[in-house]
């Protein structure tokens, strides 16, 4: 389980990891498993772990003034689950983040994941890493939501992502997308042709 994290800490940051510091990271990341259809955050709560999802897939999502789910994020393994916003304010939370197959993760509050980064150089350069691709990757989907047609937003979605489009189910790709799920399986008819 804590493999997983161990490599994506090294690959991220380029940096060994030393044997005191793996059992640093061993010692304060802790184990926790949820059954498909639990919550890691429900909305009007407030976000108290990060999470390295080692196994499953989780969706984030939020519920419109009409009652519509409307999906912001899809996790699956190698992924950090969070509401950030929640998490570094302490203020309730608008998003659900719910299992959407059994998920097992390594969780750490914002405190001790701080106390690592500062302690242990190759978080500090992990944690660098992924808040620059975080904010390329929320540039560029803010930008293919404006520019793109459904289509182009699909097509790059299968082609980035081509285990979420196995995993979760066509409506949640398509809320994702920030299309209807009629929308979407046309475009799918439509790119099969």
């Amino acid at each position: 389980m804590y493999q997983n994290l161990i490599n994506y800490i090294t690959n991220y940051s380029g940096l060994p990891l030393s044997f005191q510091e793996t059992g640093l990271i061993q010692n304060i990341f802790q184990p926790k498993k949820l059954r498909r259809r639990q919550y890691l955050l429900q909305a009007g709560d407030v976000s108290k772990y990060t999470a390295f999802i080692t196994k499953g897939a989780m969706r984030q999502y939020l519920i419109d003034d009409k009652g519509n789910e409307k999906v912001v994020q899809l996790y699956i393994e190698d992924h950090w689950a969070d509401d950030r916003a929640s998490l570094l304010s302490n203020k309730p939370s608008v998003y659900n983040i719910e299992a959407w197959e059994d998920t097992e993760m390594l969780i750490i509050s914002p405190k001790d994941f701080y106390e690592l980064a500062d302690k242990i150089p190759a978080m500090a350069q992990m944690l660098r890493v992924m808040d620059d691709r975080h904010a390329i990757a929320l540039h560029g989907r803010l930008n293919s939501m404006i520019r793109d047609t459904a289509e182009a937003r699909y097509m790059e979605f299968e082609r980035k992502y081509p285990h979420f489009v196995q995993r979760f189910p066509q409506h949640h790709i398509a809320s994702y997308l920030g299309v209807t799920k009629e929308t979407l399986s046309r475009v799918k008819r439509q790119s099969m042709r």
